[in-house]
């Protein structure tokens, strides 16, 4: 095996044009296939910047001839040699108008066959992918990813830097404040019986620097929450975490649209326009059944409760009576790709979000069939297609519940898979939205009582201030989330800055005045110094790459991912302690049998 003494690379191989043609270089990488024409071998040469072809010919020396052929698919190897003007040239590739005549060659490494072809693309199953993770980190399309997540760091490092924004550490053992998801804890062991928690975010830190005057804080910060994954969620995650003292909803929003417009232009050419609309969150559960809508295609949701109300058709009157609704969406001009089996596969999709069943009128070359109109009079049907706005050539796709959030959660999610299923989802096309004007409590059915829907510190609109503790259910937050195509990208508020007003807001959440001031009181008796009026965001790190990237999971924009039970199946992780190291932490535990990881 050779080595790398007196060798020094000069280019990487993704780098080279025609008008590089008479250069010496040097170029070091795997091999991706090797080609052995008998007087003649090519071999394509790879690393993160792409291929170049090496060239071996009858003039080349015998023993470099004889170990190029010796070559298989990913040895690593370093080269030598004169650039020139290929005689088959290729569009595939960018350097392929040009090869490598190797007069120098070296075998740094052999390699065992991998498990899976090392291309883009790649259709290997996804979990012998992640556990074998550092060969599928080198194929182009994962890298491609990787190196885009390092540009939008720097990128917003540099504009926030512009901002005058300063980066600053926040700790990462910190005070468990249970208050939503579940921390990931850390055993003390100078403390026997105590313990650290990991930070979900930099939350409380960050509002105590603005209280410590440092007016504009940011930092990639790196968070963990110990909640069940999908495709948008992992157990640690990264952030884009942002504060500014003295600044209002407004002046948090230009900052972020400027941030958006400047990312997507060096990245990806995209020019974004801005200000970005504005929706307020009733606004879009009503229109769209979701707060975070995707806005590349239609199929609004409308109400037509006060149609049905009064019908003799209980699977519509019903749920209006029981303080429900009923909504429908009109998936205009396609009533043609939605045959009736498709539509029952619909049904069974809104059943999924805990939908009763699914309602329709279909409407093609002037024939209607409709699974509800026999039980309804003219006019009410005529009332329905009329709210629809619907011609011929329309699907009316009709839900209602009992509970307003089952309606919105299945028409929500079924006019998506509609638009995915008619192929009307275009990863190049960035619709950004404010939704604004949150709620400030959510009823949590399993805690029996209200929680804050974002978190304790955000500030209630200051027309709701007097329904913070008497009207929950219609108190507003001065919360904001960013949203592009459908995914929340980041989300913020204005903080909450005067001593009363927190107060208030924990006795909301039915805390005593003890319990705030054992879980919070480090941030209680900071705002009696004097708190200046602040807000901010944090970005998902990982979601901004999945779409900047056009991957479909945010596992391919992390180098090191977890699957579906929050394990790593490369290094095993999570995995069982010596005695030993749990007799330190004054630990004991109790084993239990676990399912294999799922991808």
């Amino acid at each position: 095996m050779d080595n790398l003494q007196n060798f020094h690379r000069t280019n990487y191989c993704g780098d080279f044009r025609m008008a590089d043609a008479g250069k010496t270089v040097s170029v070091c990488g795997w091999v991706q296939r090797q080609r052995d024409l008998g007087g003649l071998i090519f071999v394509d040469l790879r690393d993160r910047t792409g291929l170049v072809q090496l060239s071996f010919d009858d003039s080349t020396d015998k023993a470099i001839f004889d170990k190029a052929a010796s070559l298989r698919a990913e040895y690593v190897i370093a080269a030598t040699g004169l650039v020139r003007e290929r005689e088959s040239k290729t569009n595939k590739i960018p350097t392929g108008d040009v090869e490598i005549y190797v007069t120098e060659l070296r075998l740094l490494a052999k390699a065992d066959t991998p498990p899976f072809e090392i291309v883009e693309d790649s259709k290997a199953n996804d979990m012998l992918r992640l556990k074998y993770r550092y060969l599928d980190l080198r194929r182009p399309d994962m890298q491609h990813a990787i190196a885009t997540r390092h540009r939008i760091t720097k990128i917003a490092r540099d504009y926030f830097d512009e901002q005058g924004f300063l980066e600053i550490e926040t700790p990462m053992l910190t005070k468990s404040t249970p208050e939503g998801a579940r921390d990931y804890l850390v055993p003390s062991r100078v403390h026997p019986g105590k313990f650290y928690a990991l930070p979900q975010s930099p939350q409380q830190y960050k509002q105590l620097l603005m209280l410590s005057g440092f007016d504009r804080y940011m930092q990639i910060a790196r968070c963990f929450r110990d909640e069940d994954l999908r495709a948008d969620r992992q157990p640690e995650f990264t952030q884009i975490d942002l504060e500014m003292s003295f600044v209002n909803e407004d002046d948090v929003m230009a900052i972020q649209e400027g941030f958006l417009k400047r990312v997507f232009k060096e990245v990806l050419d995209v020019d974004v326009q801005t200000p970005f609309l504005r929706m307020p969150w009733r606004e879009a559960m009503d229109r769209f059944g979701s707060d975070k809508p995707d806005l590349r295609f239609g199929f609004e949701i409308k109400d037509i409760s006060d149609i049905v109300k009064d019908c003799g058709f209980g699977v519509f009157s019903g749920p209006v009576a029981e303080g429900g609704s009923v909504r429908l969406i009109n998936v205009d001009g396609h009533a043609a790709d939605f045959p009736r089996k498709k539509i029952d596969k619909l049904a069974d999709f809104v059943k999924t979000y805990k939908a009763k069943g699914l309602a329709w009128t279909r409407m093609v070359d002037g024939q209607m069939t409709s699974s509800y109109q026999k039980f309804l009079t003219e006019e009410e049907n005529k009332a329905i297609l009329e709210r629809a706005g619907a011609k011929d050539g329309d699907l009316v796709l009709i839900v209602g519940d009992a509970k307003d959030e089952v309606v919105f959660a299945a028409l929500g999610a079924l006019r998506c898979e509609c638009a995915k299923q008619l192929g009307l989802l275009d990863p190049k096309d960035f619709k950004f939205l404010w939704v604004t004007e949150f709620p400030m409590f959510e009823y949590s059915e399993e805690e029996g009582r209200y929680v804050a829907m974002h978190h304790p510190f955000t500030a209630p609109m200051d027309e709701d201030l007097d329904k913070l503790e008497t009207d929950k259910k219609n108190c507003r937050a001065k919360a904001y989330d960013i949203v592009l195509n459908g995914t929340e990208l980041g989300g913020g508020s204005i903080r909450i800055s005067v001593p009363e007003t927190q107060q208030a807001m924990f006795r909301a959440l039915g805390f005593t005045d003890e319990d705030a001031q054992e879980r919070f009181g480090h941030l209680i008796n900071a705002f009696k110094f004097g708190a200046p009026p602040h807000g901010g965001l944090a970005y998902g790190l990982d979601r901004l790459c999945m779409l900047m990237a056009g991957a479909e999971s945010i596992r391919d924009v992390i180098a090191f991912p977890k699957v579906q039970n929050a394990s790593e199946p490369m290094t095993n992780c999570p995995d069982f302690v010596e005695d030993k190291q749990l007799d330190d932490l004054s630990i004991a535990v109790t084993r239990k049998e676990q399912d294999e990881p799922e991808a």
